[in-house]
């Protein structure tokens, strides 16, 4: 699309999640392409040990760039994933909150810790920690993962500044958020194999368990915001994919997952 031609459909900017890249978009970017929506793609994989509220800065600095470059003044889409929408949130609710300049119709999260992760806390724990750590590396994790040393693995634990701030900021009330989740409704090991198709979590007492209801990474009831209640994604029933497709890692590219996305953005 040439900077000059005029933007027609608001643009959709798509935000990765934690040790990711765009690349993650590479089977919705051109279904939005093909339908004429504009893609702006965020990547902050090359920031050196950022925070969460450093990655909110740098997403409010590349969507003015690309809003001038456009000379686009209109609403826009934030499709993120996992910790991508933990950042957006903090660029559009912390940072911006008061003022409303960031102007966005909707916020889809697909797996978004948004209360804090049971797993970014199992990280530290001193007897689950290291076997959880070593299970996933390679997989999720680097392979030699240190969680104190990574501050978004810290920025999103329960109890961190970041999840406060968040809480305390609150939804924005010009915005139209939808939370997109999968859970291992089959109990299928497969689903995520290294947990053994299961997600931890951690309840009201505050111990940790592992539950079919989530991704393998993240549970469902992390992803849930107030009075929003998570579109949930069934991995049985008619024109299923095979469960290891509805996993946390895979659901950017899941084409179950795509469809709804695209009908979320598409719905008045």
């Amino acid at each position: 699309m040439n900077a000059h031609d005029p933007i027609k459909r608001p643009p959709v900017v798509l935000v990765h999640g934690w040790n990711s890249h765009p690349g993650i978009w590479n089977k919705l970017s051109p279904r939005l392409v093909k339908e004429g929506v504009p893609v702006w793609r965020f990547d902050f994989s090359t920031l050196q040990r950022p925070t969460i509220p450093a990655v909110a800065q740098a997403l409010d600095a590349y969507i003015l760039t690309l809003r001038e470059a456009c000379g686009y003044t209109g609403a826009i889409d934030i499709v993120c994933h996992s910790l991508g929408t933990c950042a957006a949130r903090y660029y559009l609710e912390v940072m911006d909150g008061q003022s409303g300049a960031g102007t966005v119709r909707k916020l889809v999260g697909l797996g978004a810790p948004n209360t804090g992760s049971a797993l970014a806390e199992l990280f530290f724990d001193p007897e689950k920690g290291p076997e959880i750590r070593k299970t996933l590396a390679g997989i999720f994790v680097p392979v030699g993962f240190d969680p104190a040393a990574d501050p978004l693995v810290c920025d999103v634990r329960f109890e961190s500044t970041v999840m406060q701030d968040l809480t305390g900021a609150g939804l924005r009330a010009d915005i139209e958020y939808h939370e997109i989740v999968t859970k291992n409704d089959g109990q299928d090991p497969a689903f995520f194999p290294w947990f053994h198709g299961k997600t931890w979590e951690r309840d009201d007492s505050g111990a940790f368990h592992a539950s079919f209801c989530g991704d393998g990474i993240v549970s469902n009831k992390e992803s849930a915001l107030p009075g929003i209640t998570p579109d949930l994604i069934p991995s049985t029933g008619p024109g299923a994919l095979p469960h290891v497709q509805y996993c946390h890692i895979h659901m950017p590219r899941n084409p179950v997952v795509m469809d709804h996305v695209l009908r979320t953005l598409h719905h008045p």
